[in-house]
């Protein structure tokens, strides 16, 4: 299903410099701030979640786990106590990217070990890490109100592995809400526009009896279409940014939109 992945060295460069853009959005924000995109956080959790996530996957790297790690054997998983102050969470978030970044390198590509999914790899963390981190950094930089930019390919490979997750979920979990988005012929369209011509930019999701089939095609007769910058158009699909948001815009039936939306947003 994906359209086209990024490099393995790509996402272990990212690893750090999504964490360091991401400590940026940090540096000098009240960390106590409750994050509109994650409201049960503050930003000083979100922070937190991003260095034990980030700790907790170098740990399955490093050691090759065959088994998923718990939270309680990852060395440092829960941070720096609050009372040390933002430069101490800082360094924390630094060294475990640091960490992470080359665990993934000396592992290399491809490296058998376990995971959540369908790809028992080392490869399969690199791109998940660095996701994570993506999606993460727009959310600290919503609620510290400072500008969230993506990289076009790497929003767009948010994109193809969001798709590719919510097609895991419907084979694995067929009660979640994710086994909802079947049958009836219906489509939805992604186009970014501005991307390039004959770059990564749009995606047609054609529901199916048997789940939903992904295609790199343009369509004018789509279900439902939500349309944007590339930036926006991940942050809308991740529910980061609102349908009513003036920087996309939806056409067709948005209550199709919606309905997708909700069921995939699991996690």
């Amino acid at each position: 299903m994906t359209q086209r992945d990024l490099s393995y060295d790509r996402y272990c460069d990212e690893v750090t410099v999504q964490t360091g853009l991401l400590r940026q959005a940090l540096s000098g924000a009240d960390l106590q701030a409750r994050v509109p995109t994650c409201p049960e956080w503050t930003l000083r959790d979100l922070a937190v979640h991003v260095g034990g996530a980030t700790r907790w996957m170098n740990e399955i790297v490093r050691t090759r786990a065959s088994a998923e790690v718990p939270d309680e054997a990852v060395p440092q998983f829960a941070g720096p106590p609050a009372e040390d102050g933002p430069g101490a969470l800082d360094a924390w978030l630094a060294d475990g990217a640091e960490a992470a970044a080359e665990a993934l390198r000396e592992a290399g590509p491809g490296r058998k070990m376990w995971t959540w999914s369908w790809e028992q790899s080392s490869s399969f963390w690199a791109r998940r890490l660095t996701q994570e981190l993506l999606v993460h950094r727009a959310d600290a930089c919503i609620a510290a109100g400072v500008p969230f930019v993506a990289d076009a390919e790497l929003a767009a490979d948010a994109v193809d592995e969001w798709l590719e997750i919510v097609a895991y979920v419907q084979r694995v979990q067929p009660a979640d809400p994710a086994g909802e988005l079947r049958g009836g012929g219906r489509t939805l369209h992604l186009h970014a526009t501005d991307a390039a011509p004959g770059g990564h930019g749009e995606w047609l999701v054609e529901l199916t009896d048997h789940g939903f089939a992904v295609r790199p095609e343009h369509t004018d007769g789509a279900t439902g279409e939500l349309r944007g910058p590339m930036t926006e158009l991940m942050l809308a699909f991740y529910r980061r940014l609102p349908l009513n948001s003036d920087e996309v815009e939806v056409r067709g039936d948005r209550s199709f939109l919606e309905f997708w939306l909700e069921r995939a947003s699991f996690g």
